[in-house]
């Protein structure tokens, strides 16, 4: 008896680490999702869609601002700004790396994107880690900081 009691807290043991990588596979995806959710939004012109992906706390150093920008109205105002004067914006993540511990996660990847302001066509590539947390079952993003990188000939 006891070695079937031992067997099966193995069984439960096994399965419920099974479980918890499961667990840190679906959050890593859910993260890049969230990501990917909130580019698309972006090429939809949805700043609602987009909104519900920024956390209140959300803060930012972009790729040419002197200073942090601080809050989720700053955040969707600004992106609300950029895509009332632009059009076809497209953006690409290459190489992302996500990392989870507990209820917050951060990624890091490069990026490419294209698409047309003030008239002027534009690409750019560069480098970004954003971070979110899981709040209400779902991730938010709560922090970016992005880096341009120089443009291939």
């Amino acid at each position: 008896m006891k070695i079937i009691n031992l067997i099966f807290c193995l069984c439960l043991l096994l399965s419920c680490q099974k479980k918890s990588n499961s667990s840190i596979q679906d959050d890593k995806k859910a993260v890049k999702e969230a990501l990917t959710g909130m580019w698309s939004a972006i090429e939809k012109e949805d700043m609602g869609t987009y909104a519900a992906y920024i956390h209140p706390e959300f803060t930012q150093f972009g790729e040419n601002d002197s200073v942090l920008r601080v809050g989720k109205k700053a955040e969707v105002e600004s992106v609300r700004s950029w895509i009332e004067n632009s059009s076809g914006i497209h953006t690409e993540m290459h190489e992302p790396r996500i990392t989870i511990k507990d209820q917050v996660a951060w990624i890091v990847y490069y990026w490419s994107d294209r698409g047309i302001t003030d008239g002027v066509e534009f690409t750019s590539k560069g480098k970004s880690t954003r971070i979110f947390v899981k709040e209400g079952g779902k991730w938010l993003c709560i922090h970016g900081h992005y880096t341009l990188l120089p443009l291939e000939n």
